[in-house]
């Protein structure tokens, strides 16, 4: 471990920071996007994560747009939002520290837990910028993931 946490576990920050990004670009659920990339490609970034890390955001984007012929969508919670909008990092922290909690206590992988949290019902809530569950303390997100609703 070198820094303030594990590689992986920012390895994997990234990834959701990305998911983010790409999603904010095409106007996607985030699911949208998890699902076009697929599962290969997501274990591809999440192992190369610290290459990618050292790319231009936007053209890295627009390649994954590209290859995975992600179409452009209609959900925009950027517009939506009325208060101070997080950014793509913040949200990938919120997705990271769930993905992270639900492997450590679920005994799980990375990117098959990233997959399935993305898909669950809590990725709606947390898309949602006007309610306050992104900013959530992450025991209280992994418990209401856990109980399948919102505590």
């Amino acid at each position: 471990m070198r820094g303030r946490e594990k590689k992986e576990y920012n390895d994997l920050f990234f990834v959701c920071s990305l998911i983010e990004y790409i999603s904010r670009q095409t106007k996607n659920h985030r699911n949208v996007v998890v699902n076009a990339l697929g599962r290969a490609k997501l274990q591809h970034l999440y192992e190369l994560a610290d290459v990618y890390h050292s790319e231009n955001i936007d053209k890295l984007t627009d390649d994954l747009i590209r290859d995975h012929q992600i179409e452009a969508g209609h959900f925009d919670n950027i517009a939506a939002a009325h208060y101070l909008i997080p950014t793509h990092w913040d949200i990938g922290k919120v997705y990271k520290r769930l993905i992270v909690d639900v492997c450590k206590k679920q005994n799980r992988m990375p990117v098959v837990t990233l997959i399935v949290v993305y898909n669950s019902w809590i990725s709606r809530k947390i898309e949602d910028l006007n309610s306050s569950l992104y900013y959530e303390n992450p025991g209280y997100l992994y418990e209401s993931y856990r109980k399948g609703d919102v505590l």
